[in-house]
């Protein structure tokens, strides 16, 4: 498909005269376009939610998420996949990267590196994939070579395979498993899709990776208990967490935390269940992880 024909390549008729409005003009109007990127997403979302459905029943096999971009696409799932670590306490083989230019190119542009599908061919062979496994091209122009040749060689393995991209019927959106297609028109300024179409992919990862570790377990209510909390910061907050659910005192929650070598779940066990530790881990290994469970678990034994 040639560039010129793409939706985020087209010139954006709200914009026209972006050099000649003033600062509060230009900011109202890019501030007005992103409003769209809210709607372009509620129209994908039955595709997101199957691509969530992948991921966790690969996840739970013991697979992993595997995101691949270049230029501001790899940056986009770097951003993703470093967080998941501390939020989530996920081991960092569970979801990671792969950005065309390797890690540097995260700090400094490495432009020519996308055009090559054979690297990407041979950056996503490195990790030997396999059917658990979930891989993500990321590219808002949905024909980047570079993530085009890692999803191809990731089906050929079986992997299950996924394009987020922001133009309709693209072409790296039809070799994969699912395509998730979110138009959010032509950018304020023409063809810098570090804008709407970034904000967007930002949005939709964040979706994947936060929605996937809810149905893991990694979350009860709305608090996120197996934060890793290993600063001042994270462990402020853990103990937050632990006096929020278990209706305690600060001084009772660093207490107990601290006898979880600061692992919050089994802290709440312990205490929602009025158990010691090692019972408490029992309740969370019975359950699968999954702290509401292990409460139950451990008032019914």
């Amino acid at each position: 498909m040639e560039l010129s024909t793409l939706t985020t390549e087209q010139r954006n008729s709200n914009s026209m005269n972006l050099d000649q409005k003033d600062t509060y003009d230009i900011l109202k109007t890019i501030h007005q376009e992103d409003a769209n990127v809210h709607q372009a997403i509620e129209k994908v979302l039955p595709t997101i939610e199957d691509v969530v459905e992948a991921v966790y029943q690969r996840l739970l096999r013991g697979g992993r998420l595997i995101y691949v971009g270049a230029g501001t696409s790899g940056r986009l799932g770097y951003l993703d996949s470093s967080e998941c670590q501390p939020t989530f306490m996920t081991p960092p083989e569970m979801v990671q990267t792969i950005m065309a230019g390797g890690v540097d190119a995260f700090f400094q542009a490495s432009e020519g590196s996308e055009d090559q599908e054979s690297q990407g061919r041979e950056d996503i062979a490195v990790k030997e994939i396999g059917p658990s496994d979930v891989v993500i091209g990321i590219t808002s122009s949905g024909r980047t070579p570079y993530p085009i040749g890692a999803v191809k060689l990731a089906k050929e393995q079986g992997a299950f395979t996924v394009a987020l991209t922001c133009n309709e019927h693209s072409e790296i959106g039809q070799i994969t498993d699912r395509a998730i297609e979110v138009v959010v028109g032509p950018e304020v300024l023409t063809g810098s899709t570090r804008m709407k179409a970034a904000t967007a992919h930002k949005m939709i990862l964040n979706m994947i990776s936060t929605t996937t570790m809810v149905k893991l377990g990694k979350v009860y209510e709305n608090l996120m208990v197996d934060v890793q909390a290993n600063n001042v910061k994270l462990r402020d907050r853990a103990k937050r967490i632990i006096m929020d659910i278990a209706k305690v005192t600060y001084e009772v929650a660093e207490q107990t935390l601290a006898k979880t070598n600061n692992h919050v779940k089994p802290a709440i066990v312990m205490l929602k269940g009025d158990v010691d530790y090692e019972t408490a881990n029992q309740a969370l290994n019975e359950c699968d992880g999954y702290v509401r469970d292990a409460i139950q678990y451990v008032k019914d034994n």
